[in-house]
């Protein structure tokens, strides 16, 4: 069986060993890149299942490396490791297209949890959930491609942006507790400290709603959860 190949994106030479040391313990291919271009000019290679990218970078900088990948694979999925812990920093990696965040100092465990979470649902979010054409209000979303047809125009959806679409249009109008929603989505417990779910929910209103202060489609249900409705 062939390994599943990682494009690790680290300037900081210890972290970057122990990191390298782990992943290959657990049977991943690790490309390493310390800088912003080394990382662009490894992602032209192709073939990789998973980025990890910290944001501080030498030269380009996260920010734009993840804007460019994105760009290039609508479906890898990107994991941000980061020491930049505001919530402003966080919101600007997903907004570029990260599926998500962890914030340095972290646990080597929740590292690698993330990591098997997030490429076993790369292997398996196409046949999960509906399929076909989802049209809700002017928006129509091809369940299979990820292309989705919007007010705002026409682009492609992240893999997790799939996934999450897809587990709210499969259980519309039902309220979905946060605690699900982590634990279908990202395989995460939900004792797990983290406003990635909210941060998603955010990009969904900015995509599909008219005005993403009064969401139609996207509904908070405080104190319980999220309710998606057509």
């Amino acid at each position: 069986m062939s390994r599943s190949r990682i494009l690790l994106v680290e300037d900081e030479p210890n972290i970057a060993r122990g990191l390298i040391f782990n992943l290959e313990e657990e049977g991943y291919a690790v490309t390493h890149a310390s800088t912003g271009e080394e990382a662009l000019k490894a992602s032209k290679r192709g073939g990789y299942a998973l980025v990890v990218l910290d944001l501080m970078l030498p030269g380009i900088d996260g920010l734009e490396v993840c804007r460019r990948l994105r760009r290039e694979d609508p479906r890898i999925p990107i994991l941000i490791l980061t020491a930049l812990s505001e919530e402003r920093d966080r919101i600007r990696g997903l907004a570029e297209g990260a599926d998500d965040y962890l914030t340095k100092p972290f646990s080597l465990e929740e590292f690698l949890l993330r990591i098997a979470g997030m490429l076993r649902r790369s292997q398996w979010y196409r046949s999960e959930g509906p399929s076909g054409r989802l049209r809700f209000g002017d928006n129509e979303v091809d369940l299979d491609s990820g292309m989705a047809m919007t007010p705002q125009g026409e682009f492609s959806l992240t893999e997790l942006e799939m996934k999450m679409l897809r587990t709210f249009a499969g259980r519309e109008g039902e309220v979905l507790s946060r605690a699900e929603l982590l634990s279908e989505i990202w395989g995460i417990s939900p004792d797990t400290e983290t406003r990635t779910l909210d941060n998603f929910i955010v990009r969904m209103r900015k995509y599909f709603e008219h005005d993403p202060s009064e969401p139609r489609h996207f509904l908070t249900v405080r104190g319980k959860g999220y309710r998606f409705l057509g």
